[in-house]
């Protein structure tokens, strides 16, 4: 384990699988793509990955409710190998969070669950896994 570790250098800066998928059932209309870019960067400086690595996928006008009710809402993940960390996960939610009050979501009407892929092998991109 220790050799793989050594091979793949430190899992936080290497280039992985920042990806945030995020479900909203606000109309994000011709912002979407805005905020689409503005969620890569930022994932991108708060992880200390490249932005060419970084993967956005939002759906709008999805059937989604919030404690029962039709209120503005949304329900995002992001995956990381490496970088998912305690610091790291709040400079994102905080800046997911400003992002999604442009569009009359509040900070008490979204979650967004941090995942660490963990295992390279766990990570797959262009027909083989990031272990190699």
């Amino acid at each position: 384990r220790a050799a793989a570790a050594a091979r793949c250098g430190d899992l936080a800066t290497a280039p992985g699988d920042p990806s945030l998928v995020l479900v909203t059932n606000v109309d994000m209309g011709s912002k979407k793509q805005g905020f689409m870019r503005a969620c890569s960067k930022l994932i991108a400086e708060s992880l200390g990955k490249p932005e060419s690595y970084v993967a956005v996928a939002v759906t709008d006008n999805a059937d989604v409710i919030w404690g029962g009710e039709d209120a503005a809402c949304a329900l995002g993940n992001l995956y990381s190998l490496g970088a998912i960390s305690r610091e790291n996960n709040e400079k994102v939610s905080a800046g997911v969070c400003e992002l999604l009050s442009e569009f009359g979501i509040a900070g008490t009407k979204y979650y967004l669950n941090m995942w660490d892929i963990g295992d390279r092998a766990n990570c797959c991109y262009n027909g083989k896994t990031f272990a190699g």
